[in-house]
C-alpha cells in the first residue's frame, strides 16, 4: 500500500469536511451590513432676491428641457364653512390674467408643447428650454396678475361639484375623508372635508381674498431645473419675479391633535360590500429634519412602507391571504404628522386582518427587530434613495426641503450614514413612541351587517356617516314586534294601497338623465303579466335594448345582440314586476327587519331581502311616509361585483298612485346619474308584442 497517496487522501479529506463546515457556519450566520454607498448630490445653487424669494438652479443639460416650480409655503389655515376655497383660488390662477384669457393661455402652452398648472402651493411649468423665457413669463402672469374672471369661477365650481359628488360614493374617498376628520378634527385645517355646502358657499371674493393675503414671495421658494445655468435663472427670476411685492402672512395656531386614549373602531357602512377598506390610524409628532425621522422611515420600512416583504405583507398578503396588500406610513410634518396602515380585505376576514395588523404593531414594541432583517431593510432604503439622487428633481426637492425646514446643509449628504447608525434599541423606542396599538382609530368602510359584531370583540364600535360625524340614533327605535312584512304593508298602502296597484296592468315611464355633458334617456315599459321592454337613449341614439316576454330576454348593446333563456333570463323577472313588494308575502322570498338607519337624514326601516332566485337587495323605508328611499344591490360584472345604490324621492301622485319623480344610482354607471321622470303612463293597453322576442 502507498502510505503517502493514503496520506494525501486523509489530508484532502479532512480538508474538504472542514471546508464543508465553514460553509454550514457561513450559511446559518448572516452577513454583516455593509457600509452605505457615498452619494455625490448634483450641485445646486440657491441665492435670494431682494423680495424675500429664495432662488434654487439644480442644472442638468442632457435634455433640452426645463421645469420651473414655484412653492408658496402658505401656513395651514382652516376654512370653515368654505372649505375648498384655498384650492379653487390655486386653480383660478391659470384661468385668466390681466393680459391673457384662459383660452389665451392654454393656446400659448400647447403651441410650445409645454404644461402649466397652478394650485393654492405655487406653481408648475415645464416645456423645451428654447421656450424657457416664454414660459417663465406665462407662469409669472398667472402667478402675479390673476383676473379672477367670474365665467371660469362657475364654471370650476360646477366642475368640483361634479367630481364631488363622483367621488362621495366610493369608499377609499370617504375612508380618506372619515380619517382625517378622526385623526386631526374637524376645526384643525388637516381634518377639514369638503362638502357640496362648503363649495356653495364660497364666493368670487373669497378667492380674491386668499389670493391676495398668501401669496407672497417673501415665504415662496422658486426653482429652476434642468437646461438652464445659474446666470440665466437669475436674470429671469429677476426680470419677472423681482417686482411682486412682498408683505406679511398671517399664521394661526390649532392645539394639537391627540391621539383616542383608547382604540375604537370607526365604522361607515356601505351595504352590499363584499370587502372591507382598512385604515389604523392617528396623529404623531414627528417632525422633519429629526434623527426620529429617519428611524422613523426604518422601523416604517420594516413595517409596511413599500417592501413586498414588510412585516404587514407577510402577515395579511402572505401567511393568511387576507389582503392582495396592506401598506403603512409614518409621515413627518412641521405642524402635525400621523400614521397610518391598511388595506382592502374581504368581509368575513375584516377583524381578523385587524387583530393581525394590531399586533405587528405590538410586536415591533416589544420585540427587537433582528439583525438581519434590520440590515436587509437599511440596504434596500440605501438602494433607493441613490437612486433617486440620479434626478435633477430630486436634488431640488432635497435643496426646497433644506431651505423650508431649516435642515443643516449636509443633511441629504449624510442621510445614509445615519440610516447606517440606526440600531435595534433605536428601533425599539421608536415603536414605543410612534406605534400605537392600543390608541388608535380603527377606520373600516364596509358592510355593518356583516362586519360590525365580529369587530365589537376588537375594540368598541361607533358609527360614522360618510363626513366623518357620529351617527345620530335618535328615532332609529324599531318597535317591538314589528316585521318586515309589516313594514312591505305600510309602503304598500303609503303608494296607494293593495287594491291599487293590484289594478295596474302596464305602465310606461320615460326618464332622462346628462351624463359628462350627453343627454341620456330612459323608457321603461312593463306588463303585469311579467313583461317589460326598455331602451337607453344618448343623444337620441338608441345605446342599450332589452326585451323580455316572460319566457326569454333580447339584450342588444353596442351592435351586439343576445338572446336569453332559462337560468340566464330568470334574472329579468323582478325588472319586469311593476311593483314586486306585492309578491314579497309569496313562496320564495325571505325578508328580514334588521333595524333602522336614516337615509340622507330621514330615519328608514332597513330590509334585507332574499328572492327566489337568490339575489340579495337591501331596502329602506321611512319610518315617518312609509315610502322607499333606497335600495341596495350587488351583481356580477366584468370587473367582479358591483354594487348598486338607486335613492327615491320626489313622489309624487300619479292616477291615485305615488310614483319617485327622482331617482339618483351610484354604480350602475361610471358616474352617478340622477334620474328624472318626464312622462308616466298607466294602463294605456300595451300590446304583448311590443314585448316580443324572436329566437335566433
Amino acid at each position: 500500500m502507498n502510505f503517502k497517496s493514503l496520506l494525501y487522501l486523509v489530508i484532502a479529506l479532512l480538508g474538504t469536511t472542514a471546508i464543508q463546515a465553514q460553509d454550514e457556519d457561513f450559511r446559518k450566520k448572516a452577513p454583516e451590513g455593509g457600509p452605505p454607498p457615498r452619494i455625490e448630490f448634483g450641485e445646486y445653487q440657491q441665492f435670494k432676491l431682494d423680495n424675500g424669494l429664495e432662488v434654487i438652479v439644480v442644472e442638468n443639460h442632457k435634455l433640452p428641457k426645463v421645469t420651473f416650480q414655484l412653492l408658496v409655503d402658505v401656513p395651514p389655515t382652516a376654512e370653515g364653512d368654505k372649505v375648498g376655497m384655498a384650492s379653487m383660488a390655486g386653480e383660478m390662477l391659470s384661468r385668466g390674467t390681466a393680459n391673457r384669457t384662459k383660452n389665451e393661455i392654454d393656446e400659448t402652452v400647447d403651441f410650445m408643447g409645454a404644461s402649466l398648472s397652478t394650485s393654492s402651493g405655487g406653481a408648475y411649468a415645464t416645456a423645451l428650454s428654447k421656450h424657457k423665457e416664454t414660459l417663465i413669463e406665462l407662469m409669472a402672469d398667472a402667478v402675479l396678475n390673476p383676473s379672477f374672471p367670474e365665467a371660469e369661477f362657475e364654471k370650476l365650481l360646477q366642475q368640483r361639484l361634479s367630481a364631488l359628488a363622483l367621488q362621495t360614493s366610493d369608499p377609499s374617498y370617504i375612508s380618506s375623508t372619515v380619517s382625517d376628520v378622526l385623526t386631526f378634527g374637524e376645526d384643525h385645517p388637516y381634518g377639514e372635508i369638503e362638502t357640496r355646502e362648503t363649495l356653495e358657499n364660497i364666493k368670487l371674493e373669497d378667492l380674491k381674498e386668499y389670493y391676495n393675503e398668501n401669496f407672497k414671495p417673501n415665504i415662496s421658494y422658486l426653482a429652476f431645473i434642468g437646461d438652464i445655468n445659474a446666470d440665466e435663472a437669475r436674470a429671469l427670476a429677476e426680470t419677472y419675479f423681482g417686482k411682486w411685492e412682498k408683505g406679511n402672512v398671517a399664521r394661526a395656531f390649532y392645539p394639537r391633535p391627540k391621539a383616542p386614549d383608547a382604540t375604537q373602531v370607526a365604522l361607515i357602512n356601505k351595504d352590499g360590500a363584499t370587502q372591507s377598506i382598512l385604515n389604523i390610524t392617528y396623529p404623531v409628532n414627528l417632525k422633519p429634519g429629526t434623527d426620529d425621522a429617519i428611524v422613523a422611515n426604518v422601523l416604517n420600512t420594516i413595517l409596511g412602507g413599500g417592501l413586498l416583504s414588510s412585516r404587514l405583507n407577510q402577515n395579511i398578503r402572505e401567511d393568511k391571504g387576507y389582503s392582495y396588500g396592506v401598506r403603512s406610513t409614518l409621515q413627518y410634518d412641521k405642524i402635525i404628522g400621523y400614521f397610518a396602515a391598511g388595506g382592502n380585505v374581504r368581509n368575513e376576514v375584516t377583524d381578523s386582518a385587524v387583530v393581525e395588523m394590531l399586533g405587528e404593531l405590538e410586536k415591533l414594541r416589544t420585540e427587537a427587530v433582528p439583525e438581519q432583517e434590520l440590515n436587509s431593510v437599511k440596504s434596500f432604503i440605501f438602494g433607493s434613495f441613490a437612486r433617486s439622487t440620479e434626478r435633477p428633481e430630486t436634488v431640488a426637492r432635497f435643496a426646497l426641503n433644506i431651505a423650508r425646514y431649516k435642515l443643516p446643509k449636509d443633511y441629504y449628504a449624510t442621510y445614509l450614514e445615519r440610516v447606517q447608525a440606526v440600531t435595534q434599541a433605536d428601533l425599539t423606542a421608536a415603536a414605543q413612541k410612534y406605534l400605537l396599538p392600543g390608541q388608535a382609530y380603527v377606520v373600516v368602510v364596509g358592510n355593518a351587517g356583516e362586519v360590525a359584531e365580529p369587530l365589537e370583540r376588537v375594540a368598541p364600535v361607533i358609527m360614522y356617516d360618510n363626513q366623518g360625524r357620529p351617527l345620530d340614533k335618535a328615532g332609529l327605535s324599531v318597535p317591538e314586534g314589528l316585521k318586515a312584512m309589516d313594514v312591505i304593508a305600510q309602503y304598500i298602502e303609503a303608494l296607494g294601497g293593495r287594491e291599487k296597484l293590484e289594478s295596474v296592468e302596464d305602465m310606461s315611464m320615460t326618464m332622462g338623465a346628462t351624463i359628462q355633458g350627453m343627454a341620456l334617456t330612459m323608457k321603461m315599459k312593463q306588463k303585469a303579466t311579467g313583461k317589460m321592454a326598455m331602451t337607453v337613449e344618448m343623444n337620441g341614439s338608441v345605446v342599450n335594448e332589452t326585451r323580455y316576454d316572460g319566457e326569454r330576454a333580447m339584450v342588444s348593446a353596442m351592435g351586439q345582440k343576445q338572446i336569453l333563456e332559462g337560468e340566464d333570463a330568470d334574472a329579468f323577472k323582478s325588472q319586469a314586476m311593476i311593483h314586486p313588494e306585492l309578491a314579497y308575502d309569496k313562496k320564495g322570498y325571505e325578508l328580514k327587519l334588521t333595524g333602522a338607519e336614516k337615509v340622507d337624514g330621514e330615519p328608514a326601516y332597513k330590509i334585507e331581502i332574499i328572492s327566489p332566485d337568490g339575489s340579495k337587495s337591501t331596502e329602506y323605508f321611512s319610518i315617518e311616509s312609509g315610502l322607499k328611499l333606497k335600495t341596495v344591490t350587488t351583481q356580477d360584472g366584468p370587473q367582479g361585483s358591483v354594487t348598486i345604490t338607486n335613492r327615491f324621492s320626489d313622489y309624487r301622485e300619479v292616477e291615485g298612485m305615488m310614483v319617485p319623480f327622482q331617482t339618483e344610482s351610484e354604480g350602475m354607471a361610471p358616474v352617478p346619474l340622477t334620474m328624472k321622470v318626464e312622462e308616466v303612463n298607466i294602463n294605456t293597453g300595451l300590446e304583448d308584442d311590443f314585448f316580443k322576442v324572436d329566437k335566433e
